[in-house]
């Protein structure tokens, strides 16, 4: 089951798993596979409603105790592996999807909900590590989703709507604890690209100098 939510990673998922600490990285891996699944409902659904009707069935699963769960399905076995008592974070995850399917035109507004819904079971989980870095952490993983989000975006104004999302207003002074620097890495990759006008995360020969950098100095 590990296998098959690693093999769907992106790049500069795999990188953040892999500069992160090792116990953290299963329930990394089950936030981005949870995530991916949400985003290609939305992205595969041509009604709305129906849509709708998909989100509202996984928000019910995890809603759910593990027990009630069908088994079987490789990220919601992962959830109630690695999330259990804690999927609460993950609802807002569901939510954060749903406005984004049923938003007509993006607005700045609705561009900074998006992200800080999407982002908070990463939120979570640095608060659960005790590690006093859950607001910079949740900084560092607002500019992520909105570079990734702005590469799904046609419209150039919504595409500027998402940028801003990841640059205005964010204030991440303090480092983010070692446990989670892989979070720290997608961030300077998400800023880079969203310096960029919004273009690949991972486009260049300096993504990979600067994941390492920061990988191993932390900034």
């Amino acid at each position: 089951m590990e296998h098959r939510l690693h093999a769907d990673l992106t790049p500069e998922q795999a990188l953040a798993l892999a500069n992160s600490r090792s116990d953290l990285r299963p329930a990394l891996a089950c936030y981005f596979a949870l995530d991916r699944r949400l985003g290609q409902v939305v992205t595969n659904t041509s009604e709305p409603m129906l849509g709708q009707m998909r989100l509202a069935w996984l928000r019910d699963m995890l809603g759910r105790p593990r027990a009630e769960r069908p088994s079987g399905d490789a990220v919601l076995d992962a959830v109630g592996m690695h999330w259990a008592g804690d999927e609460e974070p993950l609802l807002f995850l569901v939510d954060a999807w749903e406005g984004f399917l049923v938003t007509e035109s993006l607005s700045s507004i609705e561009a900074a909900l998006f992200c800080r819904r999407r982002t908070q079971p990463l939120k979570h989980l640095a608060k659960k590590i005790g590690s006093g870095g859950g607001a910079r952490v949740h900084v560092a993983s607002i500019r992520w989703a909105a570079a990734e989000t702005a590469l799904r975006l046609s419209r150039d104004d919504e595409r500027r709507a998402m940028i801003a999302a990841g640059t205005v207003g964010l204030v991440g002074s303090k480092s983010i604890p070692r446990a989670l620097r892989g979070i720290g890495v997608l961030e300077a990759l998400a800023m880079r690209s969203l310096k960029r006008g919004g273009r690949p995360l991972m486009e260049g020969r300096a993504a990979a100098l600067i994941a390492l950098r920061v990988g191993l100095l932390g900034r």
